[in-house]
């Protein structure tokens, strides 16, 4: 169970980072039209940081074709997820401006929630995956999303 919370942070954390990356290309000058188009080029950003993510992924824990069926739920979550993250991270960004330190807080919440939603909806995903993974396959994924390697680093630089 320590490995699919590793998971799930680990895809959240980095989504949650991506998500809330700033489109480069958008000026604060920009008008409806041209902000419409930069969140459109945002929003490939994001999918294509998604996709990348996957594949790394699919990489790392040397995915079998007998596991394409576990895995393929595992990404299809995995894409939902972003979606519903980047959602509420849109929502937040586009209210910001008018937006009170109560609206502020809530458009929080809603992120939050959406990324507990996705974390419980990953969690499911990958469970099916990792139950039919081979004992090699597991130990890999538990160096791959164990927090311990973090950790060790917090300590060293201290």
């Amino acid at each position: 169970m320590k490995v699919i919370a590793a998971v799930l942070v680990s895809t959240f954390v980095f989504g949650g980072a991506v998500a809330q990356m700033p489109d480069q290309s958008a000026s604060p000058h920009a008008s409806a039209d041209s902000s419409g188009s930069a969140m459109a080029a945002s929003d490939a950003k994001r999918d294509a940081a998604v996709e990348k993510h996957i594949k790394a992924l699919y990489v790392s824990l040397k995915i079998t074709s007998a596991e394409e069926a576990q895995w393929n739920k595992v990404a299809e979550t995995m894409r939902a997820n972003a979606k519903d993250l980047d959602r509420a991270i849109d929502k937040r960004a586009a209210n910001a401006a008018g937006a009170s330190a109560i609206d502020d807080l809530n458009a929080y919440a809603d992120i939050a929630q959406a990324h507990a939603n996705g974390v419980k909806k990953l969690a499911s995903a990958f469970s099916g995956l990792y139950s039919v993974m081979s004992d090699a396959q597991k130990k890999s994924a538990d160096d791959v999303f164990s927090h311990r390697g973090h950790e060790a680093r917090k300590v060293v630089k201290q």
